[in-house]
């Protein structure tokens, strides 16, 4: 068996139940299904108030450490956000301003996001591409963006949703030596 890749998904929200935390998940299951992954969540809301009451990293304790760390060395990201008032959380901005600079440079990451409607949607392509542009990432050309009506009960009842999911990941896998799959449409 080839070696694990090393997938690290970040969500940022705060909240439980969360949205954001359920496609975090379903993205990274369906990940798994095309690449062997190892995989390490990072929950925002676990470290936001370290996070939060940091100026700068000499001021984080050891577990928030370990987590930038596992960013930092991530073979794939995979980082979802809530969308609030058009872009994502200051707080989710601040533990991506804890990065260092260089640490991300050709790192593939998959983008998504949550918000409560369609009209958020394009914080994909002018929120949160710019920012992982400036640490010269590699973001993936098709991110997974959900709205509240494709869950019902935290659970994705969106047969589009998971079809863009299924996409995603498909289109991943090639970056990491795997078979593309053959091309298809999403509704």
């Amino acid at each position: 068996m080839s070696t694990p890749i090393n997938v690290v998904a970040v969500t940022g929200s705060t909240f439980r139940p969360s949205r954001t935390l359920v496609l975090t998940q379903a993205i990274v299951a369906e990940l798994g299904k095309h690449l062997p992954i190892r995989s390490h969540l990072i929950e925002l809301g676990d470290i936001a108030r370290s996070v939060g009451g940091a100026l700068s990293r000499k001021e984080l304790p050891e577990t928030v450490e370990h987590e930038l760390r596992a960013i930092e060395t991530a073979d794939l990201l995979v980082v979802a956000t809530p969308v609030y008032r058009g872009t994502y959380p200051g707080q989710f901005k601040h533990l991506f301003d804890l990065i260092d600079l260089n640490a991300l440079v050709d790192t593939p990451v998959l983008l998504a996001a949550t918000g409560g409607s369609e009209r958020h949607a394009l914080v994909l392509d002018h929120q949160l591409r710019p920012l992982f542009s400036f640490f010269q990432a590699l973001t993936l050309p098709i991110g997974v963006y959900a709205a509240e009506a494709d869950f019902d009960n935290y659970q994705i009842s969106s047969e589009t949703l998971k079809a863009r999911i299924a996409l995603a990941a498909e289109r991943a896998a090639p970056i990491f030596g795997a078979a593309p799959a053959p091309a298809r449409r999403i509704a």
